[in-house]
């Protein structure tokens, strides 16, 4: 019997008939990656050499050369602008100009000139005005906040290295000075303002600022609120202190409140010279009844059963003063005592005084007033507003100006 096909034995079996079985070729399919490859996989160490190299070939301007992939650049680009970001959003707290003594207020710095405004008819000429904020001519309002922002955001990061350095037992001066002059715009606008009440003001600005307790420091923020660009200011201001105090000398004895110089010594000359300058430039304002002399406002001698502390305690005054035990002298401020100098330097303590005066922003005692603007127009050659050159300062002017011209 013949062997049925596939065809009649679908047939016979009632179902439909099926087709020859044919064989389908087989496609291979291959992944080409592309060279260099789009995406790497890198380990942690890996990635912290890749970032290294890159930044190293950065550093020369070859950062073409370097193959890096999609991803690691990502990662660079996006630790790059998360960092910028925490950066920009760095503020200060923006705070209020408030009262202060009409002195020089840079008139060089870039963005911000601080001066007084005008006052009311209840302005009083030997206390300080209000402040106000102008901007320099053709200048965009907009565009200084941007620079500012950044300005004071850098400012931020250079406090808080000052902070750090105060850390440590000794810092480095010469460092502090650096980063004194790159913040300073920021420390004058945060020692200038209102915001610090009046009996916490100097704790408060004592403890952001622990390098004025040294004079040196206070010294050399005279020099940069009056001359910020002038190196020799302080060895100008005082060869004129020399001169000045050298001319009163003779002044007070013309004028009868002075013994001539050669019957003393350097310190008792000095202690002469603090107790005369008040009476040869008064102010209309008695001292205070407890205090006695207007020169007490600048120097005291202490009695030899006086304590130092007894007597800042008693003090009324919240102001700079000096205070000589025979020795030494101390520098204090209300009934804080600040800082110590030799004897041999009270000739310079009123320039140290006045040095705290701009440094710290106080008001001028009104006993006082009218010598230290004195001090401020002839030694430190700061000019005064017109509102505060006050009756008993043109006379005192037009009497030393006429002395001098003889």
């Amino acid at each position: 019997m013949e062997e049925l096909d596939d065809v009649t034995v679908s047939v016979l079996n009632g179902s439909p008939p099926v087709s020859p079985r044919t064989s389908t070729p087989v496609v291979k399919k291959t992944l080409q990656l592309p060279s260099p490859p789009q995406y790497v996989i890198y380990t942690d160490t890996e990635l912290e050499l890749a970032r290294k190299h890159h930044f190293e070939m950065a550093c020369t301007g070859r950062e073409g050369e370097s193959a890096m992939s999609k991803e690691l650049r990502c990662r660079l680009m996006s630790m790059y602008s998360y960092l910028q970001k925490r950066i920009l959003n760095v503020k200060t707290p923006q705070k209020r100009q408030g009262p202060r003594p009409e002195r020089s207020s840079s008139t060089k710095r870039r963005h911000i000139d601080f001066s007084l405004s005008d006052q009311g008819e209840d302005y009083d000429a030997d206390s300080s005005g209000g402040s106000t904020i102008f901007l320099p001519p053709g200048s965009s309002s907009e565009d200084d906040r941007s620079v500012d922002k950044d300005s004071l955001a850098t400012q931020a990061r250079h406090y808080k290295t000052l902070q750090e350095m105060y850390k440590k037992p000794k810092p480095n001066q010469d460092a502090v000075c650096q980063i004194l002059d790159l913040e300073f715009q920021a420390r004058r606008a945060f020692i200038d303002s209102d915001i610090l009440k009046e009996e916490d003001r100097l704790a408060k600005i004592f403890e952001a600022y622990p390098c004025f307790k040294d004079l040196h420091h206070v010294m050399d923020e005279l020099r940069r609120i009056l001359h910020k660009d002038n190196s020799k200011f302080l060895d100008e201001v005082k060869k004129r202190w020399a001169d000045f105090s050298s001319m009163v000398q003779f002044y007070g004895v013309w004028r009868k409140v002075l013994k001539p110089p050669m019957s003393l010594g350097a310190v008792e000359s000095n202690i002469a010279l603090f107790r005369a300058l008040p009476t040869l430039f008064p102010s209309q304002s008695a001292p205070p009844k407890k205090m006695g002399q207007a020169s007490e406002a600048l120097l005291h001698v202490l009695q030899p059963t006086e304590e130092p502390a007894i007597y800042l305690q008693k003090r009324t005054l919240f102001s700079p003063v000096l205070v000589f035990d025979g020795s030494r002298c101390l520098l204090a401020i209300g009934n804080t005592p600040v800082t110590t100098f030799a004897k041999e330097e009270l000739g310079e303590g009123l320039l140290y005084l006045m040095g705290y005066y701009y440094t710290l922003h106080f008001t001028y005692p009104k006993c006082v007033a009218t010598l230290l603007s004195v001090i401020q127009t002839e030694v430190l050659q700061d000019s005064i507003h017109e509102r505060d050159t006050t009756g008993s300062y043109k006379r005192a002017m037009a009497e030393w100006n006429t002395f001098i011209k003889k």
